[in-house]
């Protein structure tokens, strides 16, 4: 795609103030990193916050046109492992949208509303996603919010939210709350994907510009680009889709088993009735084949997505997803799938050597749990 063709966000004008390097992500032209480069703003996250602008990702507001939540509740839990039953207004979840091979065709983060739901989905499958959870969901009204998209990131990111609006301290993880900031009125969950306390905020466009200066008018926060949010949500072992996520993994496979509820397994008051299912419940009670698993390095060789993963006979056992030099540990870490047999029995965190396949090197790789930095979410 040329540059051209690229998209803008609402706030591109203050990055390229800022001295932002831009570069094509999903359609849009948007910040990958700032001047002080993407090692010190991944670290400057850890240790204190920094403000991601995500305004790519698809912001949707799902409404019954009948007007009737139980509509809403039994047409989204057709098109998702869902159940609104024990999902308290306010909270939200993650979800997967899956095909009927129980591939995942995007992960999604929900807000139950009461008489709606919100939604944020993938930049990349945005209108992908629209088109088929309005065909799954014939009852349902799916409307596009235009409003900027950031994230606040690190373990200042309270203390600085809440000088603007002190309920940003009572929020706790995937709690939902519309705040007041600097007079705009802000739909915020404290959620977001480097593995940190943070939140997402979604800032009305006319006020976006102002507010986001004032949060960086604090010291404690940085500009942070795509290229860091990339190192620290591999650092805190979630996956992103398009690398380590695809519409031919599964999420049992993908380690994200914790997204289908207990009452949709088989078993519970709702089991099955989503895409997928059958795969899914057999994979629950079976096991799968393969498994994303963390993997550490002691070379000091970068080991990329795509690299082929080999036992110690030189059999190919897995492939490499997402790789990168982790900024805080100082060594290579990656996701990969391995093939179950390569694993032990149990947690699978001992195995026979495996190494990675790198042009003509052959770096010996290790299983490591996952995350391989620690989160540190408000509960």
């Amino acid at each position: 795609m040329t540059e051209g063709a690229l998209k803008k966000i609402p706030l591109d004008a203050l990055h390229r103030e800022l001295g932002a390097r831009f570069g094509g992500f999903a359609g849009f032209d948007m910040p990958i990193q700032y001047p002080a480069g993407l090692k010190a703003e991944h670290l400057a996250t850890r240790a204190s916050a920094g403000l991601f602008d995500v305004s790519h990702m698809g912001q949707l507001r799902i409404t019954p046109m009948d007007q009737q939540v139980q509509t809403l509740h039994r047409e989204l839990e057709a098109a998702l492992p869902i159940d609104f039953e024990a999902w308290p207004i306010g909270l939200q979840k993650y979800s997967v949208l899956l095909n009927d091979q129980g591939g995942i065709e995007d992960d999604l983060m929900l807000v139950n509303q009461g008489d709606h739901v919100q939604t944020i989905v993938n930049a990349g499958n945005r209108e992908a996603d629209h088109a088929l959870l309005r065909q799954r969901c014939p009852g349902l009204r799916f409307d596009w919010i235009d409003a900027s998209l950031i994230a606040l990131q690190g373990p200042a990111a309270e203390s600085v939210l809440a000088a603007m609006d002190p309920q940003a301290a009572d929020m706790r993880f995937m709690q939902a709350r519309t705040l007041m900031l600097d007079g705009a009125a802000c739909f915020t969950t404290r959620s977001g994907y480097t593995g940190e306390d943070g939140y997402e905020i979604s800032i009305p466009n006319a006020d976006a510009p102002r507010i986001v200066r004032k949060l960086l008018a604090d010291t404690r926060v940085q500009p942070v680009g795509l290229a860091a949010r990339d190192t620290l949500r591999l650092e805190a072992g979630l996956p992103l889709h398009g690398n380590d996520i695809l519409p031919s993994t599964t999420p049992i496979e993908a380690g994200l088993g914790f997204a289908i509820p207990k009452s949709r397994r088989t078993g519970g008051a709702k089991a099955g009735g989503f895409p997928g299912a059958a795969t899914i419940l057999q994979q629950l009670a079976q096991g799968p084949q393969r498994r994303l698993v963390g993997l550490g390095s002691d070379s000091n060789m970068p080991i990329r997505a795509h690299a082929r993963i080999a036992d110690a006979q030189g059999i190919e056992v897995g492939e490499v997803t997402s790789g990168t030099v982790s900024p805080s540990l100082g060594k290579p870490i990656m996701m990969a799938y391995v093939d179950a047999a390569a694993l032990a029995p149990g947690n699978g965190l001992h195995c026979a050597q495996l190494f990675a396949l790198v042009r003509d090197k052959r770096p010996q790789v290790s299983v490591l749990p996952l995350p391989f930095v620690e989160k540190r979410y408000k509960r």
